[in-house]
């Protein structure tokens, strides 16, 4: 197989910041090539060089695609030589349809006018071929997360692709759709399409790559063909040094129930007779991890948002109650001022701030406790948040860094620091791991374990069941807006789960 692509001695750097020293790899035609490591280690910092985002000139190396250098002034340069990225960070418009989304900027048009029967036709084939099940005509907002990740990719293959470059296209996504995305690049593959996977499942990229580079703090570790290495090598690479066991140990001994949900109904905001969250009831107790899996589409998000002050939904019923007190919620400033918290799945969009710092961004949730008359005592706030980046680990420059300047696991760690600066009691954790790599998860998974050893109630969903398995004292299956089953940590196994699912 002869080299496609060629990057050589990439240096990038971010005013005083090496992001990126030295770097060379190569791209195979017809191979999947992954790149892991850290957050903040350089992958997506390579690939936005390679697509165009940083345009020739900011950095320093040479790119050659079919032995021509490449100086791609922008991502549409890229995009005409058949380098095509899905980035992390979704880039959809959430008031268009799913067919407007994916041919904007290539429309299916005829002497100036959009064809739109043609445009539908082939949004249908596009859905089809990434296992996506939805109505062209339906809108970006009302898909979760994990759906508009797929209607990304159906874009990317709606042009001439030759590199198909991918930043932790399974992150949103839970086992089944992530299995059947990598079936999709396996297709593509025999199709004879190159593709660069980012991705911090390592299970995934030892299934299906050909070769895997590692990256450490802007520098190329080294290259592995894949029949050369296994997990622990490459987490060893990427951390430089051994993670025995990927979740800390925790001596679980749960207290009295704090926390409680009874007959909780939620109907969709949007159509009025559909029920999203269907009668549930749940418990969680002092001290205890709580885990709740289930599909994409099982409601689990809907569930906690609607637990927090109604954030999702109309027409809610049921009871919350919390240290036996019955609590009414109707906003989550009321939530937050009954001791609960919800990180969101979504940290660009609800999380943080983004062209805000981390300083101010961690003192969002609880301003009162810096305001001792009518200003917040701005002293005060760089020290609590000097406080969390050390206890935290924010890797950052200062605590006056933009959060939009920060890799993904670092901006995780300014969302969970702003609610831990909240002092909640119960906290519902949604997917708090998701796009991080390895050694951030441990980290949060520490912060977990604190939390419950406190006393306090910690409520995780996450769509990684080994994750949730290994993280929790309890788990609550949801399916279909329903909780199916439920399953001490002597009984959870993947496959237990998975059978409460398919027998409802």
């Amino acid at each position: 197989m002869s080299i496609l692509l060629e990057m050589k001695s990439i240096t990038k750097r971010f005013d005083s910041v090496l992001a990126l020293e030295d770097v060379s790899m190569t791209a195979i035609e017809g191979e999947i090539h992954a790149i892991v490591g850290e957050n903040g280690a350089g992958k997506s910092t390579l690939m936005k060089i390679l697509s165009g985002v940083y345009g020739y000139g900011s950095y320093e190396g040479d790119i050659i695609f079919r032995e021509e250098e490449c100086r791609f002034k922008d991502i549409k340069d890229s995009e005409k030589r058949g380098i095509v990225i899905i980035h992390q960070e979704l880039a959809l418009v959430p008031f268009l349809s799913i067919a407007e989304n994916i041919f904007m900027g290539n429309e299916q048009s005829t002497k100036g006018v959009v064809n739109w029967h043609l445009t539908y036709q082939k949004t249908r084939e596009l859905l089809a071929k990434v296992g996506l099940d939805e109505n062209p005509h339906t809108l970006v907002q009302d898909i979760g997360v994990g759906k508009q990740q797929l209607v990304e990719i159906a874009k990317a293959l709606s042009k001439r692709v030759e590199v198909l470059v991918l930043d932790e296209p399974t992150a949103a996504l839970n086992d089944i759709e992530s299995e059947n995305l990598l079936q999709l690049l396996l297709g593509l593959k025999k199709e004879g399409m190159t593709s660069i996977l980012i991705s911090h499942k390592l299970g995934e990229v030892l299934k299906i790559s050909d070769r895997i580079s590692i990256l450490r703090d802007g520098k190329m570790v080294e290259t592995f063909d894949n029949k050369d290495i296994d997990e622990n090598r490459i987490i060893r690479g990427m951390v430089g040094r051994d993670i025995l066991d990927r979740f800390p140990a925790r001596e679980s001994e749960p207290g009295e129930v704090m926390f409680e949900v009874k007959d909780w109904t939620v109907y969709h905001p949007d159509i009025a007779d559909k029920i999203i969250i269907d009668n549930v009831s749940m418990h969680a107790k002092r001290g205890e991890v709580v885990g709740i899996a289930g599909l994409m589409g099982a409601g689990r998000t809907e569930f906690a948002m609607s637990l927090f002050g109604g954030a999702y939904g109309t027409r809610i019923s049921g009871s919350i109650i919390k240290d036996g007190k019955l609590l009414t919620l109707k906003s989550t400033a009321q939530a937050i001022a009954n001791g609960i918290a919800y990180l969101t799945e979504d940290r660009k969009q609800y999380g943080l701030i983004l062209d805000e710092s981390i300083c101010r961004n961690i003192s969002l949730a609880n301003l009162k406790s810096l305001c001792p008359r009518l200003a917040v005592d701005e002293h005060k706030e760089a020290r609590v948040a000097e406080d969390f980046k050390r206890k935290v680990d924010i890797r950052a420059r200062n605590v006056s860094q933009f959060a939009k300047n920060l890799s993904g696991g670092n901006q995780q760690k300014v969302v969970l620091s702003k609610w831990l600066f909240a002092d909640p009691e119960v906290l519902i954790l949604d997917e708090p791991t998701r796009g991080i790599d390895v050694g951030a998860k441990y980290e949060i998974y520490q912060i977990i374990n604190d939390l419950a050893k406190q006393g306090k109630c910690v409520i995780v969903i996450s769509s990684e069941l080994p994750e949730v398995i290994g993280l929790s004292d309890r788990i609550y299956i949801l399916n279909e807006g329903k909780i199916v089953g439920e399953l001490g940590k002597g009984e959870a196994s993947q496959e237990a789960i998975m059978e409460h699912i398919v027998a409802h």
